[in-house]
Parts: structure tokens; C-alpha cells; sequence
């Protein structure tokens, strides 16, 4: 279905698949949301392009060009958030994709709840501009904050609606992220993963407490974190590092603690 004017609930679904596609048209329409439909890469880019959704479906074996090169297309021109779909299972696939500028990766065949359940989880996290934190609920770790004094021990220092951390600097309105000067570019679920680091200090954040923070769980929420979305946690955390330029043995944003998750470096250590 498609429409002149972009509502506030758009997806692009770029499947070649005419079951597989009407599925997912179905379960969008069913979340509230205007759907634009598309069967080959080329086609489901334009429609990026053309009518900013708030999420977009891709398929990996698209005919024309892949699914992978989509996805970079995609990020080249929105921050869209990006949910890849396919019968490709291997762990290698889904760094890929991951790797490509997917926020998720769905092995087909799918369970439409599970479907469902993340797309409700992107329409709780912030874009831009950043939304407002439903009534009565804050995600794990939060990933907005309003204005706080500086640290005591220098190693992070807020500002309204920013967050800086030795020459690193994020700003929660504009959601860009600046090493200097130098304008860093990464997708909603790099950005939110920072956020993340950036809020908890020094504190050690697993990657079971970041996966519920990306789907904007209540606090204190026990629910379950699968080891696929662990691996989509590290899998995110090394894009993010790239990006930044960190080095993994020396690190000097973003350190791992060995068997427990990742924290920020402290600004006290010496750089490189």
C-alpha cells in the first residue's frame, strides 16, 4: 500500500517473495503502521529514499543487488531502522548483515509474534528528534537523560542532552556523534549501545542488561535475552569500535570486561 504523504508509522518491505511479502504487509498493517512494498533492491531503495519509514524489512537474495549492499545503500541515506530477513543462518551471515547497517537479523521462516515483538521494541527507542520515554517505564541502561552536573572524577561529563567522553562527544537531539570534530556515522542501534556506555560510566554494562535496553524493557526486567541476541551485542559492539577507530588491545573509548560485558575506558589512562 502506498501513499502520497509519509504518516508517522511508515515501512518499506523489500522482498521478492509474493507470501513472504504479504506476511509481512500484514503484520505491519496489524502494528498500526502504512506499509510501501517493494520486490527487488533497487526498487525498495528508492522507496527509502522517498518516504523515510521508521523501519524497513530486507530480504538478503534480492534479484538485482543483494540484500547486503542494500543495507549500505540504505545507511548512505537514513537511519531508517533495518531488520534483515533470510533463510541464511550461518553466524558468518548474520555478522554480515549486522556488519552491513542492520539493526536485526530474523532467520525465515519467522514467527510473526517474534516479528512483532521487534517491532514494537524499535517504536520505543528513540530517533530523531529523540522520543519521549513512555509514562511509568525507562529502558536498561536509559538511553536519554536530562541535564546533569559534571563527574567528579572527569571520566564522563553530561551536558543537556549530550555526553562526552575524552574527545568523544554524542548529543542525544541530534543523535550525531563527533570524535573532534569529525563527524562519526553509525546506525540507531550503534548510537543507542553508546548512549548506553556513555550513561553507565565506568559501570560494567553485560550484554544481556544491552540487549534489554535496545528493546526498551521496563527496569529490573527479567526477561529472557537469547544467546543470538548476545551475539548480535558483540557483533554491534565491534562495528561500533570500528567506526570509532578504537584499538581492541589498547583501547580508547570502549573496553571488554572478560566474561562480563563492556565499559567505558577510564580518562585517566593514558592514550594512545
Amino acid at each position: 500500500m502506498t501513499t502520497a504523504q509519509t504518516p508517522v508509522l511508515l515501512a518499506v518491505i523489500i522482498e521478492d517473495d509474493p507470501g513472504v511479502r504479504s506476511l509481512l504487509d500484514e503484520v505491519f498493517l496489524a502494528a498500526g503502521f502504512t506499509t510501501v512494498l517493494a520486490s527487488s533492491g533497487l526498487e525498495g531503495l528508492a522507496a527509502v529514499e522517498q518516504h523515510h519509514p521508521v523501519i524497513t524489512t530486507l530480504d538478503i537474495n534480492l534479484p538485482g543487488i543483494d540484500g547486503f549492499e542494500v543495507a549500505r545503500r540504505i545507511r548512505q541515506v537514513s537511519n531508517t531502522f533495518i531488520i534483515m530477513l533470510s533463510a541464511l543462518a550461518d553466524e558468518s551471515d548474520v555478522v554480515l548483515g549486522l556488519t552491513s547497517g542492520a539493526d536485526e537479523y530474523l532467520v525465515k521462516p519467522f514467527r510473526p509474534r517474534e516479528l512483532r515483538a521487534r517491532i514494537e521494541a524499535f517504536l520505543r527507542r528513540p530517533r530523531t528528534p529523540v522520543a519521549a520515554v513512555a509514562e511509568g517505564a525507562r529502558s536498561v541502561p536509559a538511553l536519554t537523560t536530562a541535564h546533569e552536573p559534571a563527574s567528579s572524577d572527569g571520566a564522563t561529563v553530561l551536558t543537556w542532552r549530550g555526553k562526552v567522553h575524552r574527545d568523544l562527544s554524542l548529543d542525544l537531539d541530534t543523535r550525531r556523534v563527533l570524535i573532534g570534530q569529525r563527524r562519526i556515522d553509525l546506525t540507531p542501534t550503534e548510537f543507542d549501545l553508546l548512549a548506553a556506555l556513555l550513561e553507565a560510566k565506568v559501570r560494567v554494562c553485560s550484554k544481556t542488561e544491552l540487549a534489554r535496553g535496545l528493546r526498551a524493557d521496563m527496569e529490573g526486567s527479567s526477561d529472557f535475552v537469547s544467546e543470538p541476541d548476545k551475539r548480535a551485542i558483540e557483533t554491534h559492539i565491534a562495528n561500533l569500535r570500528r567506526k570509532l577507530g578504537d584499538n581492541t588491545s589498547k583501547p580508547r573509548y570502549i573496553e571488554t570486561v572478560r566474561g562480563v560485558g563492556y565499559r567505558l575506558t577510564s580518562a585517566d589512562a593514558e592514550s594512545d
